[in-house]
């Protein structure tokens, strides 16, 4: 475009500072174009007018006719100074449409169907029919597919509906609503069942939908979760069944195991030996996320002694929680220091204390001491080496400049 035309400033989007293509107004009165204003409202979970900072009570968006046709009318007039004109926008679907279809679709099963294929034709179109989706309720149309189909043989309808649900990218207030909707079926029952028994694909985006729902969930919520949630989230991480569901499964635990019932049964679901063999594997310890959010959740498990047991019992467990120390990042290295102080306070038996001077773990604590990192994790190494200063210090392996070197 030629930088002489001078383009009218009402034409700018407020957001994008470009000429609007699809201009709609919000509750506010104020027009943005529509792919700016919905980027603000739905992925950046905002629900303020960035103009007037007021709120937008209403979600949906008007569009602006007339303003369209003068932007259209404008840029085909200076189409010769390289202006290039705007098509027409399609029109968004309706949320009238959208229920009629969920209505229809309770006739029968071939109806659901035909339903599910509309359902993501409609979803892969843009990002406006997805937030209509969500205003005419679709996310609980889909809840209800899955709890009633999830458990039977045949699970195509399910898989689709728990495809479907999860690209839909729900809002935290729909979230919230699926997990306190029982007309739908318990939703986090029926993801449960479906990480059990369903096919890798859906196995992988019930845990991701569940992540998403665990952390919208009030704290009763998460204390009062059924043991099984948490043997279908060890199997996940134990199965590997792809490197999304593997971080999911993993966040669950950070999100359910700050409450002390809650590590009592991810500890019975096999949690700490899974986690330990899964920082053995180089592929998961490539991404500093992944063992961060493990040494976070060994370090919970551990709080309790029957983590701690199963902890010291694992050959590997020590060492590995060790050699991360000091490689991952500052999180990892003091949630690990915060282990085996853990396990050397309270399961302190001369082999342990033994097995950690062989593997390194009194040399790797001087390090800490000498190093630039947190004075936290500083102060917990410092405990351990002076909890056991008797046993290391006298101790032939201990070389005689870490001796000299000794916390007192």
């Amino acid at each position: 475009m030629d930088e002489e035309i001078e383009i009218p400033p009402f034409f700018l989007c407020p957001i994008s500072l470009e000429i609007m293509k699809d201009p709609v107004i919000v509750s506010t009165g104020i027009t943005y174009d529509r792919d700016s204003i919905e980027k603000w409202l739905f992925s950046g979970k905002k629900n303020s007018c960035p103009v007037t900072k007021q709120d937008i009570t209403d979600a949906d968006l008007t569009p602006n006719h007339t303003l369209r046709r003068l932007i259209q009318s404008w840029c085909t007039l200076n189409a010769s100074y390289g202006v290039e004109k705007i098509p027409t926008p399609r029109s968004p679907i309706c949320k009238s449409e959208i229920e009629k279809l969920i209505k229809d679709s309770a006739s029968s099963h071939k109806n659901q169907v035909m339903c599910l294929k509309r359902l993501r034709q409609i979803v892969s179109e843009n990002a406006t029919n997805k937030r209509c989706l969500e205003v005419a309720g679709v996310q609980e149309f889909l809840a209800t597919i899955i709890s009633n189909n999830g458990f039977d043989s045949s699970m195509s309808l399910s898989d689709e509906a728990l495809s479907l649900l999860y690209h839909l990218e729900s809002s935290e207030t729909v979230l919230k609503n699926l997990l306190n909707n029982k007309k739908g079926g318990n939703i986090v029952k029926s993801l449960t069942k479906i990480m059990q028994r369903g096919i890798y694909e859906s196995r992988a985006y019930a845990t991701l939908l569940l992540k998403n729902i665990l952390e919208v969930a009030d704290p009763m919520q998460i204390m009062t979760l059924k043991p099984s949630v948490f043997t279908e989230v060890v199997q996940i991480l134990d199965d590997r069944i792809s490197h999304k569901a593997t971080k999911a499964a993993m966040h669950v635990l950070v999100t359910t195991c700050p409450w002390g019932r809650n590590r009592h049964k991810a500890v019975e679901a096999g949690a700490i030996s899974v986690i330990i063999e899964l920082l053995l594997d180089e592929s998961f310890s490539s991404d500093r996320r992944g063992p961060e959010m493990a040494m976070v959740v060994l370090d919970m498990l551990c709080h309790c002694a029957e983590g701690r047991a199963e902890f010291s019992n694992h050959g590997a467990a020590i060492a590995v929680v060790c050699k991360k120390i000091l490689r991952v990042s500052q999180t990892a290295s003091d949630r690990a220091v915060r282990v085996l102080l853990s396990v050397g306070r309270f399961c302190a038996t001369p082999a342990l204390l033994q097995e950690m001077l062989q593997l390194g773990v009194v040399e790797k604590m001087f390090l800490v001491l000498q190093v630039s990192c947190g004075s936290k994790t500083k102060e917990k190494a410092k405990e351990l080496l002076k909890l056991h200063a008797r046993v290391w210090k006298d101790s032939p392996c201990l070389p005689r400049n870490m001796i000299l070197a000794y916390p007192s």
